[in-house]
């Protein structure tokens, strides 16, 4: 699937909850095109600093281009000040995408962890009203991590949310949230995104009821198109770059080290 590059106009960039943003892109020729577990890479501002693009999942692809993200650099600092009919360089839609699940399928639970939840609003919107009990277990640090998810609801998701402080649902890890699905092997379907210690233990977890998965990886690129392989990761079959091979893969191929 080509990418298209273009400038676009800022929409709309609302603060969701005290950490995260949702920025909202007049780019119906990009959202037309994306894929659920795809994503954008875009240039924050004209200058030199910072140099390279950034990465970002798409949140939701109606009428517009709706990207969330989380200020924690001076990219991220830069595209937060964007306001309303502001331009934006945007390439896109990059990566594979999700593979959506089949009809045997009964039980799909997606598993998120601070800004991992990103790509999963578009994949909801996907397998909305196609039969599926939809379920969203998603961990935060604290309460300004975790956001009224309303479109979530309104797509029949059940939500579920757990925070390191107790601040906000279950205290402690996502891990902790398991015990609010019954997994069945023949017919749950997993899909993940956030930290790898996070995904490590959602593919322990798969690999004990024998689920199959998917997980989205998140890492810092800068060409976006594989050719500088700065966002390789392990898998059982050798290196891969998270932009061109993923950012989608298997759950059970990828080898997550270093995660305790």
């Amino acid at each position: 699937m080509s990418a298209l590059q273009n400038i676009f106009k800022v929409v709309s960039n609302e603060r969701l909850c005290p950490r995260f943003y949702k920025l909202s892109i007049d780019a119906g020729a990009v959202a037309k095109k994306v894929q659920p577990g795809q994503f954008v890479h875009i240039r924050v501002n004209d200058s030199f600093q910072p140099f390279f693009r950034r990465p970002f999942s798409v949140y939701r692809a109606k009428k517009y281009l709706d990207v969330f993200y989380e200020v924690v650099g001076p990219g991220t600092k830069a595209l937060s000040n964007k306001k309303k009919g502001d331009d934006v360089d945007v390439l896109g839609p990059v990566g594979t995408p999700f593979t959506l699940p089949s009809k045997k399928a009964k039980q799909i639970v997606m598993i998120a962890g601070g800004i991992g939840v990103a790509p999963f609003l578009i994949l909801s919107d996907r397998l909305k009203q196609q039969g599926f009990e939809l379920v969203l277990l998603y961990g935060g640090r604290t309460k300004g991590h975790v956001y009224p998810m309303k479109e979530f609801k309104q797509n029949g998701c059940k939500v579920f949310v757990a925070t390191d402080d107790g601040s906000v649902g279950v205290k402690g890890r996502v891990s902790n949230l398991f015990s609010k699905i019954v997994p069945d092997p023949s017919t749950t379907v997993i899909y993940t995104c956030g930290p790898s210690p996070m995904m490590a233990a959602v593919q322990a977890f798969a690999k004990r009821y024998h689920l199959s998965g998917q997980a989205a990886c998140e890492e810092v690129m800068a060409c976006a198109l594989g050719a500088c392989l700065g966002c390789s990761i392990k898998t059982t079959s050798g290196y891969k770059t998270v932009c061109y091979d993923g950012p989608v893969f298997n759950l059970h191929e990828i080898i997550f080290e270093n995660t305790h």
